[in-house]
């Protein structure tokens, strides 16, 4: 009897965390603005722009964009076919170690913040996957990025950012599936080790 109250009383908890549609009572816009508006505050707050805290600081938003992006989906995503016949063992590496690469890889773009404005522009969910769409503006420029999402677990986390056109996801899928074919996944997991991956291809003018 204890066992049916205590089935009941999950079944109960499930359904207020997930709402009555069955759907994360965040949305995808609300989950994008959240993570977003933490990152600028990280960056905005004086008390981190100390050159001694600049460690502390990139920790820190690490931390924040850690929290909604599923880099597991993402090294699948990047990898493509590749990833199937990888053992857990590497997967877990490969994830640690993209994982890396793009922390570093994007720090000075994040951390070269200065009140460029975040407009948050429309999103659509189709089913469990989702897209937020944002544009980035600056006096001078506008630059559209937008979040692709899907949801696990009541949540919706980021996996995928399209700058201006350019999938992060496939930009990187092309590159890697590149150096599989012509060297090995070893050397692929050496360079990203390395951080010696080519170069993004949104930074060519």
């Amino acid at each position: 009897m204890r066992g049916k109250r205590r089935g009941v009383l999950l079944a109960c908890l499930s359904v207020f965390a997930l709402g009555a549609s069955g759907q994360a009572v965040e949305s995808p816009m609300e989950v994008v603005r959240g993570t977003v508006g933490e990152v600028i505050r990280i960056l905005e707050d004086p008390k981190w722009k100390d050159p001694a805290k600049l460690l502390t600081r990139r920790r820190m938003l690490e931390d924040v964009i850690a929290t909604r992006f599923d880099y597991a989906e993402m090294s699948k995503r990047a990898l493509g076919a590749h990833w199937t016949p990888l053992t857990p063992a590497q997967r877990a590496e490969f994830v640690d170690l993209f994982k890396s690469f793009l922390s570093d890889r994007y720090a000075e773009k994040i951390e070269g913040y200065s009140g460029e404005q975040v407009l948050y522009l429309s999103e659509r969910i189709e089913g469990t996957y989702a897209e937020v769409r944002t544009e980035l503006r600056s006096r001078k420029v506008a630059i559209p990025m937008d979040y692709r999402l899907f949801l696990k677990d009541g949540r919706w986390y980021a996996y995928d950012i399209v700058v201006d056109g350019v999938s992060l996801v496939k930009n990187y899928r092309s590159q890697f599936d590149k150096i599989i074919r012509s060297d090995s996944y070893n050397q692929l997991v050496t360079r990203l080790r390395n951080r010696t991956v080519v170069e993004d291809k949104r930074d060519k003018p």
